[in-house]
C-alpha cells in the first residue's frame, strides 16, 4: 500500500482533541489524508459508504481508525462492535485514543476486538510522542492483513 494512499480515519467529537491530534500528526511528519468524522452513527457511514459518505469508494478503506470512546449518537464501543461484526471492516485497524480512565472500557475495547488502547496524555508534548508511535507502527511498520473485497 502507498503512503500517499493510506487514509486514517480521526472519529473525534471534540475539536480541541480534533485539532490537538492533526497538529501532533502534523509534528510528526505523518502527513497522510486524514478523514474526520465527529459522531459514531457518522464513522458507520464513512466505513460503509452509507448516508453522507454513499459515494465514497468503498474499496477505500483507512489504513487505521482512531476511535474516541466518548461519543454522540454512537459510542466508540459500539462504532468497534460494528467494525468487528462485519467481514469486510473486521480486520481494520482501530486504535481506541481516549481520555477514559474506566477500566471497563479498557476491557471492553479489548473484548470486542480494538488492536490498540491508549489514554489520551493531557502534556502536549507526550500527546505528540503518542500519536508519533501511532503513525510509525501502524503506517510504516506494521503489515496490514491483505486486501480484502
Amino acid at each position: 500500500m502507498n503512503m500517499d494512499t493510506m487514509t486514517i480515519l480521526l472519529v473525534e467529537d471534540n475539536p480541541d482533541d480534533e485539532e490537538l491530534t492533526l497538529r501532533a500528526l502534523r509534528q510528526n511528519n505523518i502527513m497522510n489524508r486524514v478523514d474526520v468524522v465527529r459522531d459514531g452513527a457518522e464513522a458507520i457511514d464513512y466505513l460503509f459508504c452509507q448516508g453522507a459518505h454513499k459515494a465514497r469508494d468503498p474499496s477505500q478503506k483507512p489504513a487505521i481508525v482512531m476511535l474516541d470512546l466518548k461519543l454522540p449518537k454512537l459510542d466508540g464501543l459500539e462504532v468497534l462492535r460494528r467494525i468487528r461484526a462485519e467481514e469486510r471492516t473486521r480486520l481494520l485497524p482501530v486504535v481506541i485514543l481516549t481520555s477514559s480512565r474506566e477500566e471497563q472500557d479498557l476491557i471492553s475495547g479489548y473484548s470486542l476486538g480494538a488492536n490498540s488502547y491508549i489514554r489520551k496524555p493531557v502534556d502536549f508534548k507526550q500527546f505528540v510522542n503518542a500519536v508519533g508511535q501511532i503513525g510509525l507502527y501502524w503506517l510504516v511498520l506494521n503489515e496490514p492483513p491483505p486486501k480484502q473485497p
